[in-house]
């Protein structure tokens, strides 16, 4: 009897120890200081969106230069640093797409996407920072211009027009996949010449439906991203939009964690405030493995996952210091050890590099 409970003892220890060693760990990384050299007279609003292109050059989309009218203030201003942070130049100043930025991205041929929520456009313009397409159409000044409304039932979306899109990604042919995040809640694909093929997903809460899909990545096998943010999941779809998978991320919130503004949520938060829901993701390039990287509001934590949806590690918490985050909005990981995150509430992008080996 004694041989057999010293035996169960033993086995109950191994089954804890290692579940202990199971868990995602914390990573250990640093916010590199004073990256961006601005001129005297230009700054960041919200910063929106950061991308990095084959040179290393650093996009920030921010809502800075606050002028002239939308149906508030035009806060849009794509902003262009080399690879040591020294400005030079502004993308597409005064263009009339510009409302509210949302999100930037590069393509494999260096071309710049933005993704402006506030005029429903998106513009690809090629590495001089000329215009080469136009998708969608914001409303015109001579109308009673106005956002979007939510109404329900949700109007019906229209083929080739978006309502507050979010995000851009390609998939191996070049095929062009557009998150169109608040009102429709769904992915619009178009063909590499920009002529639209079909959209997929709906507003909901089933597999293949959507909850504002607030940023989108593709990985080397084409399969498509889709951060479900109010359905605190990421859904992954192969290229013709057939649903294949959802990962959810699941960390306790440690004590003493609080919500950068407003009340902190209790618990893990519900929705697009709880714990793990994906308001940006980016996936690191290929060749060799891919890993996927996620951003929670609240508790303010960056997730390193595997393309399978296996939780590596996490890093960050909410705050205003370096190495404390305000809203991620939008994520760009150039390998698997170097971050940049920009961020709504604390007007940054921060570059981080993360140690896991420590």
């Amino acid at each position: 009897m004694v041989r057999v409970k010293n035996i169960t003892r033993i086995a109950l220890f191994a089954l804890a120890t290692a579940a202990l060693f199971a868990q995602p760990k914390e990573i250990p990384f640093d916010s590199v200081p004073n990256v961006f050299k601005l001129p005297p007279d230009l700054y960041f609003g919200e910063a929106s969106g950061v991308a990095i292109n084959s040179k290393h050059h650093i996009f920030v989309f921010s809502r800075g230069n606050s002028t002239g009218p939308a149906y508030g203030a035009t806060a849009a201003q794509l902003l262009e640093f080399d690879a040591t942070g020294k400005y030079l130049r502004e993308v597409g100043h005064n263009l009339y797409a510009w409302s509210y930025a949302h999100a930037v991205r590069i393509d494999k041929d260096d071309n710049i996407w933005a993704i402006d929520k506030g005029s429903d456009m998106i513009i690809k313009f090629d590495p001089q920072g000329r215009v080469l397409m136009v998708f969608g159409r914001k409303k015109e000044a001579s109308d009673e211009a106005g956002p979007w409304t939510r109404v329900n039932p949700p109007r019906p979306p229209v083929d080739g027009q978006f309502r507050q899109p979010t995000d851009v990604t390609w998939d191996l042919q070049g095929n062009i996949f557009i998150s169109d995040g608040y009102i429709n809640s769904r992915v619009a694909k178009f063909d590499k010449n920009g002529r639209w093929v079909k959209s997929f997903g709906t507003p909901g809460r089933e597999n293949g439906q959507l909850n504002t899909p607030h940023s989108i990545a593709a990985d080397a096998k084409g399969n498509i991203y889709v951060a479900d943010r109010g359905n605190r999941r990421i859904q992954v779809f192969d290229p013709e939009g057939t649903y294949q998978r959802s990962i959810t991320v699941d960390v306790p919130v440690g004590p003493g964690v609080q919500a950068w503004m407003g009340a902190t949520p209790q618990g893990q938060g519900q929705g697009t405030m709880g714990s793990g829901a994906p308001w940006a993701i980016c996936i690191t390039p290929g060749p060799g493995t891919q890993y996927l990287y996620s951003a929670d509001a609240y508790p303010g934590r960056i997730y390193k996952l595997s393309l399978d949806g296996k939780l590596l590690g996490y890093l960050g918490t909410t705050g205003r210091q370096p190495k404390e985050f305000g809203w991620i909005h939008e994520l760009a990981c150039p390998s698997e050890n170097e971050v940049w995150a920009a961020e709504i509430l604390n007007w940054r992008v921060q570059k981080l590099i993360l140690h896991p080996a420590k």
